[in-house]
């Protein structure tokens, strides 16, 4: 129970410590009297309010969105090499947010909602292809077969992408930056785009919770216990693909969060999922949030697209994960 506390704690602190840093640092300083009186300095006050903020509130929200996938993945599949990146999902995603800028499409009873709906339904129908597909070729679903037809999928739904944009005109520019990956001067619409399916999808996950944890023993055993297996699958990748879908429609194709944020969670505070799946969500916000940080600041005044830092650190941990696999398998052997 303390150790549990003790996570709760110091994960929380590190967030809010996160979200002050990137509201605070910058090629404009911002005092923290802004908070409370915005005539300390207007100038301030309104980068603070109107640019600062929503930024790294959106940046925390993707960040937590793609973890918390990330950990429902990687607990139903029984894979540390799972998330929403690696399974395609993300790509899926993307091409849903593309040919909905690509085609202008618009839909007036969703209104700001449809480029979120949009990449979450490409999102759903990827990771059901997916799975389908990879259930075809190897029955019992292994690691390898699961990563390799994500990364089949995923180089599928590239050369699509990439042909709407060589037909792409004036989209071009606003189709690229989905792709590299980016928060930048998105403002409070975009976070109150995200905001509804975050919750939503975040509940679905929660109450599958008990469910992750027996599963991890194998679906036979689960369906012993009483968990109704299918209903569980539907409902963890359904809500794990609305989150990819919103974090991508708002923020681009982001990598390795899904991947990194969780497997470390578990490393440090175990696997129980009724702790992991909050854990990686804060974990999540913290990291991307720190990324966008860097991403503005260490090449001031331009700045990186975050999918470039996540890739710094993730790739590594990624190769980390593979290898010790493989080694453990062959150890075994």
């Amino acid at each position: 129970m303390k150790k549990i506390a003790l996570a709760y704690t110091l994960t929380c602190t590190l967030l809010l410590i996160s979200i002050w840093c990137g509201v605070a640092i910058g090629s404009v300083h911002i005092p923290l009297e802004v908070l409370w009186n915005k005539a300390v300095d207007e100038t301030a006050a309104n980068i603070f309010w109107k640019i600062r903020l929503p930024r790294v509130l959106l940046a925390g929200l993707v960040g937590a969105s793609l973890a918390i996938a990330g950990a429902a993945f990687q607990g139903l599949l029984k894979n540390p090499l799972a998330d929403p990146y690696t399974l395609g999902v993300s790509s899926g995603a993307s091409v849903g947010a593309v040919l909905t800028i690509f085609f202008s499409i618009s839909i007036p009873v969703v209104g700001l909602y449809a480029l979120p709906t949009f990449s979450m339904i490409g999102a759903i129908i990827t990771m059901v292809v997916v799975m389908s597909f990879a259930r075809l070729v190897d029955r019992s679903l292994k690691m390898e077969t699961l990563i390799l037809t994500g990364v089949i999928f995923s180089s599928f739904l590239g050369s699509l992408i990439s042909l709407m944009i060589a037909l792409s005109g004036e989209e071009l520019r606003q189709v690229i930056g989905w792709l590299l990956g980016s928060v930048s001067m998105r403002g409070w619409p975009y976070v109150q785009m995200i905001i509804p399916f975050v919750i939503v999808g975040s509940i679905m996950l929660w109450t599958q919770r008990r469910e992750l944890n027996v599963l991890l023993y194998g679906e036979e055993r689960a369906k012993h216990l009483g968990v109704n297996v299918k209903r569980s699958k539907y409902l963890i990748l359904a809500g794990g693909s609305m989150l990819t879908g919103a974090a991508v429609a708002v923020s681009g194709t982001i990598g390795f969060v899904g991947l990194v944020v969780p497997h470390m969670t578990r490393m440090i505070w175990g696997s129980d999922h009724r702790h992991l799946l909050p854990l990686s969500f804060f974990n999540g916000a913290t990291l991307l949030i720190i990324c966008d940080l860097v991403a503005r600041t260490i090449i001031v005044p331009r700045e990186l697209p975050i999918g470039v830092i996540t890739a710094f650190i993730g790739a590594p941990v990624f190769s980390y994960i593979f290898y010790k696999q493989r080694r453990s398998k062959g150890v075994r052997a």
